[in-house]
């Protein structure tokens, strides 16, 4: 059994692994700052699903400080391996602070390398984005396809964690697997994902803000399945770039469709204009997950949004108060 660091451990897809890990038999130290870019309580109740693990060791901190993350390999390293998910995500958001987007993605990238480098960490496990691919790439996106048109500072920020990477690889033979994850969702979710948002305002009656005519489509996977490829990509591999998405895109409009007849009520949809910084479409080619990972998704999209149903209406006195924009 391994002895793991996993950064961002309340957060969304960090639960998920986390818990995966430890039924597997693994000890993790989880570190988080617990800041409020999106509201606290969701992050408090995913540490909650934790908290009966005693193989689970929690510290609150914060990646982009330095001398911090220094302290954690002091306290509780050595470690087998670092699962770097901590991030400020979110592309809309983060062409109105591209700082924070830089100081967290970028240098907390760094903090977590450089420590680990020092003591001679023997892997590294980098959550990454789709959003990578931008809008000049053909659908499927494939690993290889370019990624030096960026169209939003979040975009950039994981361009430059995997640029770090991939030196860390080069000067000092680090195990790198970089993941680049498309439009995750399942219970629990980040309040500022389309599927969180979209079950919460049919829900509640409230209406539902499409930007641009609904026909754009998202390569969404669940939660769960990319938990299961994270706990994959541990092994050794050397250094690779792995999309795991569901290949399976499917329009907004369908997506709204499909919450209004688990909720069974009608969306009172309203549209904007398509932001600058989105994609028309994301799709990704999961070849070479399915070759190198043993890695296939298994959730289908219907059975996924239903959990996602099922959970906001067993935590509704509070999950309808979450802001969602």
């Amino acid at each position: 059994m391994a002895h793991y660091l996993i950064s961002g451990a309340a957060g969304f897809i960090a639960s998920a692994v986390t818990a995966l890990l430890l039924r597997e038999g693994h000890t993790v130290v989880g570190v988080d700052n617990l800041n409020n870019a999106y509201d606290v309580r969701l992050k408090q109740w995913r540490l909650e699903q934790l908290k009966s693990h005693q193989r689970l060791s929690f510290e609150r901190c914060d990646i982009s400080d330095r001398a911090a993350v220094e302290d954690v390999w002091i306290r509780s390293g050595p470690f087998d391996g670092v699962i770097h998910l901590a991030a400020r995500a979110g592309v809309r958001y983060s062409v109105e602070n591209p700082w924070v987007y830089l100081e967290t993605n970028a240098g907390g990238t760094l903090n977590l390398l450089e420590s680990g480098r020092r003591r001679g960490l023997r892997k590294f496990v980098l959550a990454s984005t789709s959003s990578l691919y931008g809008a000049h790439n053909e659908l499927p996106y494939l690993e290889l396809a370019d990624t030096s048109r960026p169209l939003s500072p979040y975009a950039a920020s994981k361009k430059a964690a995997e640029a770090l990477c991939h030196t860390y690889h080069h000067l000092y033979g680090m195990d790198v697997s970089i993941l680049r994850y498309f439009t995750v969702y399942g219970p629990a979710g980040r309040p500022d994902m389309s599927i969180f948002r979209f079950v919460q305002w049919i829900e509640e009656g409230r209406p539902v803000t499409v930007y641009g005519d609904g026909t754009q489509s998202r390569d969404f996977t669940y939660v769960e399945d990319v938990a299961r490829g994270t706990a994959a990509a541990c092994k050794p591999l050397g250094y690779e770039v792995i999309n795991l998405g569901s290949d399976r895109p499917v329009s907004v409009a369908d997506t709204i469709a499909l919450i209004e007849n688990l909720v069974g009520k009608r969306a009172d949809i309203q549209y904007e204009a398509a932001h600058r910084a989105d994609v028309p479409a994301t799709w990704a080619n999961i070849a070479k997950a399915r070759r190198m990972l043993d890695w296939t998704p298994t959730t289908r999209q219907e059975e996924g949004v239903e959990r996602c149903v099922k959970w906001y209406l067993e935590n509704r006195s509070w999950a309808a108060g979450v802001k969602t924009g």
